[in-house]
């Protein structure tokens, strides 16, 4: 059990890095050490139906350690960040209760933020009419257009968040056009009552690259292509945000014989490539990260157990601190 000094406030441990560099592995490690409960923060694991494609922790690694905000969607629902924040908060707090301590892990920066900053979101109810209006135009010009409305319009908030996600440009061009005010101008942030540790993983680029390929060679073979085909016959839109998602996109143009499985792999392996990139810009404008970084630590059979020694070592620290 975790115990922390009266006058602390409540510990929370985050685990992130970019896709493919080890965060689950090192998530049941130290779970397993620290009595500690995953939380997910990852946009794309809180769908069910989407386990291969979205790297979902399997069955047997649930059974191990509790895992919390997976599979709380349908692929055709949607989550907000307020949402997630509140959904995230009041799973922390449960943990806490029950003498544990919560793991915060995933990829998602902006989730992540949103939980460790108390990002505060701006209360502007969605307008049905120009909502229909504005995913006609997504549908029709594609997410660079709207991007670059966006852009014109509102600068300020186009430079902070990521112009390939169809949902975040939707919605920050919604705000603007509704109220005439830049979105980052609404928002602000109230840090929550806990003592967070950001731990980020990282590996060099060449490195993270062959994970990368490798880990959706193994998708493809684990049955990506069945998994997203069982999504199809489910009546699950290719134009969902879902299923237009990475990994899914491409396999979508397989099933339609737009592209051969091999051009499909290779697709997800470069996009994916690309989209470590973005993570990392992400990344940077996270507050108080520590980064621990595998190519410092000698022997590839060693690499995981000194990974864990080191972060256990970082936990252990900071659960003792006072705040």
């Amino acid at each position: 059990m975790i115990t922390a000094a009266p006058t602390s406030h409540p510990p929370l441990i985050v685990l992130t890095g970019p896709t493919a560099v080890g965060k689950t592995a090192l998530s049941l490690a130290l779970c397993r050490r620290f009595n500690g409960e995953v939380i997910s923060a990852d946009s794309r694991q809180i769908y069910r139906m989407m386990d291969i494609g979205t790297a979902k922790a399997t069955a047997e690694e649930q059974a191990q350690v509790p895992h919390h905000l997976l599979d709380i969607r349908n692929p055709d629902e949607t989550l907000t960040a307020a949402e997630y924040q509140e959904l995230a908060y009041r799973t922390i707090d449960k943990i806490h209760q029950r003498g544990g301590l919560p793991f915060l892990v995933g990829g998602t920066a902006l989730y992540l933020r949103a939980v460790t900053e108390g990002l505060r979101f701006p209360a502007v109810p969605p307008d049905p009419a120009l909502r229909a209006e504005l995913e006609a135009e997504l549908a029709a010009s594609g997410v660079d257009a709207l991007f670059a409305r966006l852009t014109r319009l509102d600068p300020a908030t186009a430079a902070v968040i990521d112009g390939r996600n169809p949902r975040r440009v939707l919605r920050a061009l919604e705000i603007f056009l509704l109220t005439g005010t830049p979105k980052v101008e609404l928002e602000g942030a109230h840090p929550p009552p806990y003592s967070s540790l950001k731990i980020g993983l990282t590996r060099p680029r060449p490195v993270l690259y062959a994970r990368i390929d490798r880990r959706v060679k193994e998708m493809a073979a684990a049955g990506l292509a069945e998994e997203t085909r069982a999504l199809l016959d489910a009546g699950y839109s290719p134009a969902l945000p879902a299923m237009s998602s990475l990994g899914y996109r491409e396999m979508i143009a397989y099933l339609a014989g737009d592209m051969t499985l091999p051009e499909a792999i290779e697709r997800i392996q470069s996009e994916t490539h690309r989209f470590v990139r973005h993570q990392s810009t992400s990344f940077r404008r996270m507050q108080d990260l520590h980064w621990i970084d595998t190519e410092e630590i000698d022997a590839e059979e060693e690499k995981t157990g000194q990974i864990v020694q080191r972060a256990a070592a970082m936990i252990h620290s900071h659960i003792q601190r006072k705040i």
